[in-house]
């Protein structure tokens, strides 16, 4: 019977599912993932984690309690620095230590932490780390890992490209973005931002993109805009962002508010954020600038789905009316 290593179907699932579930299965190991989130998920992650966490925290620690009795072992990395001077979110890095205080009777927690700050050569011995548990073989392990890295190269050259696949993550089949977009024709595309684990997880926006989509609107979000776009654009702040998903965040919506390819922005935000409450604002600003709307969602396990489809159906509206209208109608409410 092989060994199964179980990956929570939250936080940087969303962005590293693809790399780290081939890299197990290079290795022979076999990965579960737990459901899409769901009401059981959440009531019970809310059960679980603290009142001050965030949303997706909550609901992280439900996929966690999920996992626990099925598989050998968990994987939930502390993930500080994913690139050279710059770092992820505190909660990204003290999540393994919530997770063993917070759940009880887990398996084995593979916690090896993923530091780039001084150098991307660090990755290198924290793959060891965590192949050790399966193969003695260092050659085997690193033969594993970069095959798996070709294959996570080709699904992000996907998504910033025409599609993003998100059907891996979630419920959605494809996005369509045309990289070369005509300034004349942006007039029905939505820029969805917010962090990953806020846009790809349909329960926790409570299936926006299927609402813009059946209005016929585009959508585009931050992880279809090339990274190295993103970073030139970034890299106009005043002073440097030094966390590496706000950064992506703020450099692709600033790249396409400056080309005018998007009519309109809606940023999904879990209450109580404190790196979106930077992000936000500076966002905000931009589109008020250059005259393309913005409307912020905040979510916590309280909000209502009534409460955001009146939201979103009002803005929508908004867009085509000015879409329609041509008349000079605020962008901000």
């Amino acid at each position: 019977m092989s060994i199964k290593v179980g990956i929570p179907r939250g936080m940087f699932y969303f962005d590293y599912y693809f790399l780290w579930k081939n890299f197990f299965n290079n290795l022979g190991v076999d990965v579960i993932t737990s459901p899409k989130t769901n009401k059981d998920i959440l009531n019970k992650g809310v059960e679980l984690c603290v009142d001050e966490a965030c949303l997706p925290i909550k609901i992280y620690h439900g996929h966690v309690d999920y996992l626990k009795d099925k598989v050998d072992y968990i994987f939930i990395p502390k993930m500080t620095s994913i690139h050279k001077k710059e770092y992820c979110c505190p909660k990204h890095i003290g999540l393994p230590d919530m997770i063993k205080n917070n759940i009880r009777n887990l398996p084995p927690l593979i916690d090896t932490e993923i530091n780039l700050k001084k150098s991307h050569k660090n990755i290198k011995s924290s793959v060891f780390h965590i192949g050790k548990h399966f193969k003695k073989n260092s050659k085997t392990i690193a033969e594993a890992f970069q095959k798996a890295y070709r294959q996570y190269q080709e699904y992000i050259e996907m998504t910033t490209s025409k599609i993003i696949p998100i059907d891996i993550n979630t419920k959605y089949k494809e996005l369509s973005y045309i990289t070369n977009v005509k300034k004349e024709n942006y007039g029905r595309r939505i820029m969805v931002l917010g962090h990953s684990y806020n846009i790809y997880d349909y329960y926790i926006n409570m299936d926006l993109i299927s609402k813009l989509n059946k209005r016929r609107f585009d959508v585009v979000t931050a992880e279809m805009v090339k990274e190295n776009r993103s970073r030139e654009y970034a890299a106009r702040l005043p002073k440097r962002m030094f966390w590496t998903h706000g950064q992506r965040i703020v450099g692709s919506a600033f790249a396409l508010i400056e080309e005018k390819s998007i009519s309109g922005i809606v940023y999904v935000s879990a209450f109580g954020c404190g790196l979106d409450s930077v992000l936000i604002d500076l966002i905000e600003r931009k589109a008020k600038e250059n005259r393309i709307p913005f409307t912020l969602l905040t979510l916590d396990e309280q909000t209502g789905e009534a409460g955001i489809n009146t939201r979103v159906e009002a803005f929508i509206d908004m867009l085509e009316w000015r879409n329609r209208d041509e008349i000079d109608l605020s962008t901000h409410g």
